[in-house]
């Protein structure tokens, strides 16, 4: 599966790691940084991709940088809440996501490797910053782990040597290896060929691939993802008639239960200005609640026929499913109400139907190029008609965003409406870790496999050619 001319030279074991020691897969995205020893089934490490900064009062140019959940998610004061990745699912700030990833590894993975006492840099002040440099460079949390680490097919060059580049300057790492997040997406599905239709948090990407090579012409991407869908539910609760309240979770100090649709009787808590959260802070934590929501309520239209459609019975989807049963859910603050089935169906009925957004003048309505029909038929479109029967024969789901009940269904009525002389099957395990993991479960058997040994760029060899080598080998 991995591509790329290997080293003329057979590597030496040592150089290696070995295959008494287990690699490393990191696999970046833009809600959570995955990471784990190759060969496991799951990422031992999920951690967000978000962090904490805090200000200081006497110096506002320093900041205080918070990993992790127990942290970010804490209100302390003045923290603002900024992400590492950008909206297009690629680095964004590379000092911060170092920082982020070296936690991600070394807070549950391989913990930092402390030097002797004796030169610890804190028992001779002469030649204290002399001894603390040596101290870092034995705590490079790599130094026996080659690293296999995942990126979007879309990533820029420079970017891409970036990353090796803190493997193996900043982390020590003996080896490494590039590899595109569709093709171990179609790995973990034990597909060589496949459309890959990757659902995340800030984009959908379709990446066709064939025999183990992205067909970077049929790559195609929108931002109607899981941030997308979480807007439309507040352009839906704004919308409700009365409204919808959505206050966090940490906004509440303690509640009653109340009838459904009737104001909540909560105590709120407040802060002094000067020592409140950011606005970020809150928006982050309203999404943890839009997730919630997502998970319990919202599901895909059944069918058949879009919800936009008309109905075999007479008159429209959109009647028949408001004779469907709606589903309870509480706010935080103890607000409840059940929501019809039309509104459980409409927010994501939206990603393979445009008419079917939510808008106001802040928040434009999507083009249907954008929607997931449009997607694939771009995507197919740039590949030859001879492979686009293998493609559409091992369709491969993958990404958080796609865990709706019935979304599977959904996409396989979609695809036969607009390919039906062709065979189509979609893969899309139904169990919710192979699902939300699926890239970096690809990485973890990719990194174990012995014949994967051969493909390793070595620290010597990156020490020989430099950055650019990833360029040459990881295609």
């Amino acid at each position: 599966m991995a591509t790329g001319q290997a080293s003329t030279k057979p590597p030496d074991a040592n150089e290696y790691g070995g295959d008494e020691i287990s690699a490393l897969v990191l696999d970046p995205g833009y809600a959570t940084t995955r990471a784990g020893f190759a060969g496991e089934d799951v990422p031992k490490s999920v951690v967000p991709s978000y962090y904490g900064l805090i200000h200081s009062e006497s110096d506002p140019k320093h900041a205080k940088k918070l990993f992790g959940d127990n942290s970010i998610h804490s209100p302390l004061p003045r923290i603002s809440i900024s992400n590492v990745m950008s909206k297009e699912g690629t680095v964004e700030d590379w000092d911060t996501a170092s920082d982020l990833w070296e936690y991600a590894i070394t807070s549950r993975l391989t913990n930092s490797k402390p030097g002797p006492l004796a030169s610890n840099g804190l028992n001779d002040v002469e030649n204290r910053d002399s001894k603390m440099e040596g101290v870092e460079e034995q705590e490079k949390p790599l130094t026996e782990n080659p690293l296999l680490m995942s990126e979007t097919g879309w990533n820029a060059g420079k970017d891409r040597e970036r990353g090796i580049e803190i493997a193996m300057e900043n982390w020590g790492a003996p080896a490494y290896w590039l590899a595109r997040n569709g093709v171990l997406a179609s790995f973990a599905a034990g597909k060589s060929s496949a459309l890959v239709i990757d659902i995340g948090a800030s984009s959908t990407s379709l990446t066709p691939v064939h025999d183990g090579l992205i067909l970077r012409k049929g790559i195609a991407r929108s931002p109607l993802a899981g941030n997308y869908l979480s807007q439309q539910l507040r352009l839906l609760f704004t919308q409700s008639q009365p409204p919808v309240p959505l206050t966090p979770h940490y906004l509440i100090t303690s509640k009653t239960a109340v009838d459904a649709a009737t104001p909540a009787n909560a105590t709120y808590r407040t802060f002094p200005p000067s020592q409140a959260p950011h606005a970020s802070f809150r928006a982050l934590e309203e999404e943890r609640v839009l997730t919630e929501f997502k998970e319990s309520v919202v599901a895909s239209w059944p069918g058949p026929g879009r919800l936009g459609g008309h109905a075999s019975s007479g008159g429209t989807n959109m009647d028949v499913a408001r004779g469907h049963p709606g589903k309870p859910f509480e706010m935080p603050d103890g607000w409840n109400q059940m929501f019809p089935a039309l509104d459980r169906y409409r927010v994501l009925e939206s990603l393979f139907d445009a008419k079917m957004a939510l808008s106001d003048p802040s928040n434009p309505a999507p083009s249907q190029s954008q929607c997931l029909p449009d997607l694939i038929k771009s995507s197919l479109s740039q590949v030859d008609v001879e492979i686009r029967p293998f493609l559409l024969n091992a369709v491969v789901v993958t990404g958080s965003s796609s865990l709706f009940p019935g979304f599977v269904e959904r996409l396989q009525w979609e695809l036969n409406q607009m390919y039906p002389g062709m065979r189509v099957r979609i893969s899309a395990p139904g169990n919710v870790v192979e699902r939300k993991f699926g890239s970096w479960i690809g990485g973890s058997i990719l990194a174990s496999l012995g014949t994967f040994h051969q493909m390793w760029i070595s620290r010597k060899e990156y020490e020989e050619h430099g950055a650019g080598i990833v360029e040459k080998r990881c295609k």
